[in-house]
């Protein structure tokens, strides 16, 4: 038996810039207004806290984070 890996969306204030978009290179990414949108799998919910991590290790204002369904 195969388990879905669920997709997320992170939303972030601002243009991301193209490095630090590379830092998400699993993700999907497209602006929105004035945020950046990223969508992608994350494995379970350590890999989530470590994607909140990144964000805040880049500086970056976190809007939005939600399970797709």
């Amino acid at each position: 038996m195969t388990v879905a890996v669920p997709n997320y969306e992170i939303r972030v204030r601002g243009r991301l810039s193209d490095a630090v978009l590379h830092s998400f290179g699993e993700f999907d990414a497209h602006v929105a207004a004035a945020e950046t949108v990223l969508q992608g799998p994350v494995g379970d919910q350590a890999a989530l806290h470590g994607l909140i991590d990144r964000v805040q290790a880049l500086g970056l204002e976190l809007l939005e984070v939600r399970r797709l369904p």
